[in-house]
C-alpha cells in the first residue's frame, strides 16, 4: 500500500483518525445512473461485464473521474463468486439474479462446488487494472454476506419476503448452517482475492438481513458472517458491514467482526453511534430518495447527515442504500462538492 493511499481520507475515517476532508462515496456509484456506464455496457450482459477485467476497471473508475469521490468500489456483483464456482446463475434485466435450480435440501447443499481460487483470475486482473488507474484513490472490495447470498440460492430469484429462506432456517437448521458455511467459504475466497490484488478495504453487504430478529440473526447468521471477517483479518484492511433495515441489528453487525458499520436510512447516525457505544466509525446514511428533491432540501438533508455523523469517531458520507438508476449524475457531483466543502470538524 502506497503512502498516498495510507493517508487517504477514506482510510483515516475508517480508522477513526482525523481527515483532511470529509470522505464521501456512494453505494452503486459505478453504474446505472451514469451515461458513460450505459454506453460502455451496451450489448454486454452484466456478469460478462463483471468478468471482463478491462471493462470492470473502466466502470469502477468512472465515478471517481466524474464525481471526485474519495473511493472506488470494485464493479462486480454478489453472485459473481457463485458463477465462478460453477453455480448456474444469470442476472436477468428487470428481475435480478436467477438460478437454474434453487438450493433447498441437504442434497442440494452437498452438491454445491467449492470455489477454486484459480477461477478468480478475472477478478484479480480487474482489481489490479482498477488500482493502476486510480492512483492514490482507495479501492474497496466487496462481497455479499452469507445470509443475503444464501437467500438468492434458496429462493432461486429475488423475493423480498424470503419465504423459502425463512422456511429452511426454521425447519432444517443443520442444512441451513451447512449452506451458510459454504457461502462463507466462497465469500472469504472472493474477498481475499480482491485485497491480494490491491483493494485496501472491504465491505460485506447483507441486503436482506433486516428481515430477521436480533435473536434469529445471532443464532442462525452471525457466526457465518464472523467467519468471513475472521478469514480476512490477517490482511489488515478495514472491514465494513452494511445491511438495510438494520437499526435493531447494528450492535450485532458490529459484533460479527466489523471495524466500520454502514448505516441505512432507518436511523440517525447520532443514534446509531450511541447504540454502538460512541466508539465505532460509521458510514452513511443520506436517504437515496432525497437525491430527487430540490437542491435546498437535499443540501439540508446532507448537512443533517454530516452533523449527526460527527457523533462517531469517524464518518464516511454515503447513502443509506444504493444510487437510484434515475439519479441525475450532476446532482451527485454537486453533493460531493458540498460534503467536501464542510470542514471535517464542523458539525453543521
Amino acid at each position: 500500500m502506497t503512502a498516498t493511499i495510507t493517508a487517504a481520507p477514506l482510510l483515516a475515517a475508517y480508522r477513526g483518525q482525523p481527515t483532511s476532508r470529509r470522505p464521501v462515496w456512494f453505494m452503486r456509484q459505478a453504474g446505472r445512473s451514469l451515461p458513460e456506464y450505459r454506453a460502455v455496457r451496451e450489448g454486454t450482459a452484466m456478469l460478462d461485464a463483471c468478468l471482463n477485467p478491462e471493462l470492470a476497471a473502466e466502470i469502477t473508475c468512472q465515478p471517481v473521474r466524474r464525481h471526485d469521490v474519495d473511493a472506488a468500489i470494485f464493479f462486480s456483483d454478489i453472485v459473481v463468486p457463485l458463477r465462478l464456482a460453477g453455480v448456474a446463475v444469470e442476472i436477468v434485466p428487470g428481475i435480478g439474479p436467477v438460478l437454474d435450480a434453487p438450493v433447498r435440501t441437504a442434497a442440494d447443499v452437498a452438491a454445491l462446488p467449492e470455489l477454486d481460487p484459480v477461477a478468480l483470475a478475472p477478478v484479480r486482473d480487474g482489481v489490479a487494472a482498477s488500482v493502476a488507474q486510480l492512483g492514490g484513490v482507495p479501492l474497496i472490495g466487496f462481497a455479499g454476506a452469507p445470509f443475503t447470498l444464501a437467500s438468492y440460492l434458496v429462493e432461486g430469484r429475488p423475493d423480498r419476503e424470503l419465504p423459502a429462506t425463512r422456511a429452511l432456517l426454521a425447519t432444517d437448521p443443520p442444512t441451513w448452517h451447512r449452506l451458510l458455511a459454504w457461502v462463507g467459504r466462497l465469500t472469504s475466497t472472493f474477498l481475499r482475492a480482491q485485497v491480494e490484488a490491491g483493494a485496501v478495504a472491504v465491505q460485506l453487504f447483507d441486503s436482506w438481513v433486516g428481515r430477521l430478529s436480533p435473536a434469529e440473526y445471532r443464532a442462525s447468521v452471525q457466526p457465518h458472517s464472523t467467519a468471513v471477517f475472521t478469514a480476512v483479518a490477517d490482511l489488515d484492511v478495514p472491514r465494513v458491514h452494511f445491511g438495510t433495515a438494520t437499526r435493531d441489528l447494528l450492535p450485532d453487525l458490529l459484533a460479527a467482526g466489523a471495524d466500520v458499520v454502514g448505516v441505512a436510512s432507518d436511523i440517525g447516525l447520532d443514534e446509531a453511534s450511541a447504540l454502538l457505544g460512541g466508539r465505532v466509525p460509521l458510514q452513511g446514511n443520506l436517504d437515496p430518495a432525497v437525491l430527487a428533491a430540490d437542491w435546498a432540501t437535499l443540501e439540508a438533508a446532507a448537512r443533517d447527515v454530516v452533523r449527526r455523523g460527527a457523533a462517531a469517531p469517524g464518518h464516511v458520507f454515503n447513502l443509506g442504500h444504493g444510487v437510484p438508476p434515475d439519479t441525475d449524475p450532476d446532482v451527485l457531483t454537486r453533493l460531493v462538492d458540498l460534503v467536501h466543502s464542510i470542514p471535517p470538524e464542523q458539525e453543521s
